[in-house]
């Protein structure tokens, strides 16, 4: 992903933007290493350290031992450093959860749509995209697919397709709750299951998820898939499953890769 530093400027946003964190994003606050910056900022911020452990409730020990690494008696100033700490590391969630518009216009997400509409026929096809986002792969199949559904996990970026979608008319787009692992669709249900940004964290089980909701003959993008400079776990899997793969420019971002596959069932 593009440099973090040009979406927005975290030192202007309340700490309790936390407030508004998605259970799959505190689930994944709860696997870093405990250090003083969020335990100083939790330890001025009871409401958010209550909210995180009320969600996700594994999240306590982690907590707990971010508080004991915490300034003791921090200054004002201090507070606020280990707050801006916090909000910087998590800086894409802070865009989405207050600010997606930003998201939507930054550099990269202006690439070709004709290096996504030349994968696959999506002339009259009921197409899912996963991790929608703002939903840049889905506004740029919907004048031309049957239906698309945008699924995506942030309830503010799921508002914000909704608008998007009134604007631009595309009245066959409907926002979705839901994760690359965990599809609310039936099995057999697409003709095209779309993502970017989204894979590797578990290529098995979102390859799996993804053939699951994929009609026999239908098609499983990933637009962009890897970054084509790396060899990573999720290149190789994808390879090894049989996926194609070509790549494009990514703006502001490089030579990304794509990926496709035609799932027979």
């Amino acid at each position: 992903m593009p440099g973090l530093e040009s979406w927005m400027d975290v030192t202007e946003v309340s700490f309790n933007v936390l407030l508004l964190f998605e259970p799959f994003q505190i689930e994944y606050i709860a696997t870093h290493k405990p250090d003083t910056a969020m335990g100083t900022a939790l330890k001025a911020h009871s409401a958010v350290d209550w909210y995180l452990r009320q969600i996700h409730p594994p999240i306590g020990d982690y907590l707990d031992r971010c508080l004991e690494l915490a300034i003791q008696n921090p200054s004002p100033e201090q507070i606020r450093q280990s707050e801006i700490e916090i909000l910087e590391r998590y800086r894409d969630w802070v865009v989405y959860a207050v600010k997606p518009e930003r998201y939507d216009e930054l550099e990269f997400n202006s690439w070709d749509d004709g290096s996504l509409l030349s994968m696959a026929d999506f002339k009259q096809k009921v197409v899912v995209d996963i991790g929608s986002g703002t939903g840049r792969l889905a506004f740029a199949v919907a004048p031309i697919a049957y239906t698309v559904y945008a699924v995506e996990p942030v309830a503010n970026l799921r508002k914000f397709i909704w608008k998007r979608r009134d604007e631009l008319g595309l009245e066959n787009t409907f926002p979705l709750d839901g994760t690359i692992t965990q599809i609310p669709l039936p099995d057999n249900f697409a003709d095209i299951v779309m993502s970017g940004h989204v894979f590797g964290d578990d290529p098995p089980a979102e390859v799996a998820e993804m053939t699951r909701v994929t009609r026999d003959g239908g098609i499983i993008l990933l637009h962009p898939g890897t970054v084509a400079k790396a060899e990573t776990e999720a290149h190789r899997y994808l390879v090894n499953q049989g996926f194609g793969v070509a790549t494009f420019e990514e703006p502001g971002a490089g030579t990304l890769r794509k990926y496709w596959k035609t799932i027979h069932k």
